[in-house]
């Protein structure tokens, strides 16, 4: 919260932030982001703008991924793209604050996202100006599934791409999925 307005930390917000990060392992200490996704939509999810880049990194650290994360990042074409559109990681951060700036101008972003806690691990490790953005609240969609799976039985069948935009549509789609189920359930009570 350094740096901003405690009211504007209490304001409802009137949209919201997802952002999907791809890495080279799962350890914000020791392993570095690849790509970038984020996209703001209100919330009946229309989109309102979104941003998408890749970073360039040597061969020697793209070398030490993981066996899972070179797999993946391979066969998706992440590590061909980072290859041939990689960009230097202080221009991204830059273009992220000035988005998120634009976006939400002087109202902290409330990220949303799959596990978003870990790519916020990631957001407070390498672009701590980025952190300083957002609200301390958060949209877990994966905390929602938890409970979807557990107490209602109700499964969304999620594609497992591993390329960030399409993992943010894909969040998107299943946060409306649960809703869309939750409003139906209300219906039906009626």
């Amino acid at each position: 919260m350094a740096g901003m307005d405690r009211a504007a930390y209490d304001l409802i917000p009137s949209k919201l932030l997802w952002v999907d990060l791809e890495m080279t392992g799962l350890d914000a200490e020791h392993d570095v982001i690849l790509e970038v996704a984020a996209e703001v939509t209100d919330f009946n999810f229309k989109t309102l703008a979104s941003y998408e880049a890749c970073i360039a990194h040597s061969d020697d650290e793209l070398g030490r991924m993981n066996a899972w994360s070179m797999a993946q990042h391979s066969s998706s074409g992440l590590i061909e793209r980072i290859k041939s559109q990689g960009r230097e990681e202080s221009e991204i951060k830059h273009e992220l604050v000035g988005f998120i700036n634009a976006q939400f101008n002087d109202s902290p972003a409330v990220l949303a996202g799959n596990s978003i806690h870990n790519d916020r691990n990631f957001i407070k490790r390498w672009w701590p100006e980025v952190d300083a953005l957002l609200h301390y609240r958060m949209v877990d969609v994966s905390s929602l599934k938890v409970v979807m799976q557990a107490k209602y039985n109700v499964f969304f069948d999620k594609k497992d791409v591993h390329r960030a935009f399409d993992d943010i549509q894909a969040s998107i789609a299943e946060l409306q999925y649960y809703l869309e189920w939750f409003s139906s359930q209300n219906k039906s009570d009626a």
